[in-house]
């Protein structure tokens, strides 16, 4: 691949404003999902050196802390200009080692440099206030202080929107980050890395680092240094991440998690536009999203004809590999997760579901699998049980409102939940029942920068993006002047 922007295709690690290797020379390769061929070595760092990087990042906040705002918005705002330059050489990348087609790459690009552009301008505005006082003599206010060293940790299949998301925010607001990506998708932050050096942040206020996952996470979360904690990734891990974060004391944490979407289609809901709009929350990132659409919930009058739809559109996705025109699905993004899916279907088929379309392996080999419809899911089969980060679709009929409700809250996620509708009594009652944090009426973009994206029960704690996003990376400090010489107020 040809880039505009050659050195954006980095292979070390990112520590204290230098690129490095492990001290050993371990490495590990990093595969092309499309068809498992190795575009790169990435260095596996040893503890020592990921406790380094919480060092500088340390000593790099001492400074930050007191940056005016201005000036860290400024470094920001370059940081946003950069990536928008280099748009397609970042969508490259993030299609080679993600998979993701090339159209939907260069999206996720300009929807990464939002948040930095939202939280550069937002920060201006991350002000204290002066509380009315109930003491004599005093003044009674609040400031906001930057917690210290923040830890990211992100996933796969959106390498670098979850970078931005969290590091503009955290950035902006004082902090100094410390980002372990995935080590599937580790190109696109070392591509972030150099964009950052480019637009001048000061040593070890960005900081990239990767090793065993396990060890390089453990490192960062039990470090007194680090004062926040930001991971994004399933719920099994996420649990792992706030274990490991009770063990070593009490830090900020927010855990963006898992989901199992619901998708509602009320008897009201116009046909043809709940299929596109299902189409579009379903198959994003080839299914590989935690807002997707993986319980479809069809009022029995329009269920047959639903299915019938729905599948016919799901017959005209493109499958194929990121870089060939008008593609729509591309490969998943490894062998377990190709496995996973296989299973699924497997026990959805054994249990009695149809298979309207799809089921099977893709004739293009490796993991592309084919974009896949399961009428007559229900409770009990793993397709309808589970997340499913797989281009495989779910159907069930329900017969009233309250049941939809009931069988859309019986999970234990509550990330994102959809509906389609058009009467607004029916979309406010829908609204309100659904025990999930997000939720898009009668259309599929639903998230950006402005808005606080997170979930509810097991799909996390804390809010990414808008006011909220500040949250996990400041603390309200409290103070009380007194003796100011004012008068004081008369006896009663």
């Amino acid at each position: 691949m040809l880039l505009g922007h050659p050195v954006l295709f980095k292979s070390l690690c990112y520590v204290d404003g230098r690129w490095v290797h492990s001290n050993n020379a371990a490495s590990i390769p990093v595969v092309n999902p499309a068809d498992q061929h190795v575009i790169g070595h990435v260095p596996m760092l040893e503890r020592e050196q990921v406790v380094s990087a919480v060092g500088a990042a340390d000593r790099a906040f001492q400074a930050w802390r007191w940056t005016p705002q201005q000036k860290r918005s400024a470094f920001l705002m370059r940081w946003h200009e950069l990536i928008l330059r280099h748009q397609s050489d970042l969508a490259g990348i993030l299609s080679l080692e993600q998979g993701k087609p090339l159209a939907e790459a260069k999206g996720e690009i300009a929807y990464a440099a939002s948040f930095i552009e939202w939280f550069a301008d937002e920060a201006k505005r991350l002000a204290g206030r002066t509380i009315p006082t109930h003491i004599d003599g005093a003044h009674l206010g609040t400031v906001m202080e930057p917690v210290g060293v923040a830890a990211l940790i992100t996933p796969w299949n959106f390498p670098v929107a979850m970078i931005t998301r969290k590091a503009a925010a955290a950035i902006a607001s004082g902090c100094t980050v410390v980002i372990k990506p995935a080590h599937e998708t580790p190109f696109s932050a070392m591509a972030l890395a150099q964009l950052a050096e480019e637009a001048g942040f000061p040593a070890g206020v960005f900081n990239v680092v990767i090793g065993e996952p396990q060890m390089t996470m453990e490192a960062l979360v039990s470090d007194t240094r680090v004062r926040a904690v930001s991971f994004t990734g399933s719920t099994r891990v996420g649990g792992l991440v706030a274990k490991a974060v009770a063990q070593a004391g009490i830090k900020k944490l927010a855990l963006e998690l898992g989901g199992n979407a619901p998708f509602i289609v009320t008897e009201d809901a116009d046909l043809e536009h709940s299929v596109r709009v299902a189409i579009g929350a379903k198959f994003q990132t080839s299914g590989q999203d935690c807002c997707a659409a993986n319980r479809i919930f069809v009022a029995r009058p329009l269920y047959e004809a639903f299915v019938q739809r729905y599948t016919e559109a799901v017959k005209a996705l493109k499958v194929g590999s990121a870089f060939e025109a008008n593609v729509d699905v591309g490969p998943l993004m490894n062998q377990a997760a190709f496995d996973a899916t296989v299973a699924r279907i497997e026990d959805a088929k054994a249990q009695g579901a149809r298979i309207t379309v799809g089921g099977n392996a893709h004739e293009l080999g490796g993991w592309f699998y084919e974009p896949t419809v399961v009428a007559d899911a229900r409770a009990g089969m793993r397709i309808y049980d589970e997340e499913n980060f797989a281009p495989i679709s779910a159907i069930s009929p329900f017969d009233t409102l309250d049941e939809a409700v009931t069988r859309a809250n019986d999970t234990e996620y509550g990330l994102a939940a959809y509906i389609c509708a058009t009467r607004i009594d029916t979309i406010f009652q829908l609204v309100r029942r659904l025990d999930f944090a997000m939720v898009s009426v009668n259309g599929v973009k639903f998230t950006g920068a402005p808005i606080p994206f997170g979930g509810m029960k097991a799909s996390g704690l804390g809010r990414e993006g808008g006011a909220e996003g500040f949250e996990p990376f400041v603390e309200t400090k409290y103070f009380c002047l007194g003796n100011l010489g004012l008068p004081l107020s008369s006896a009663a």
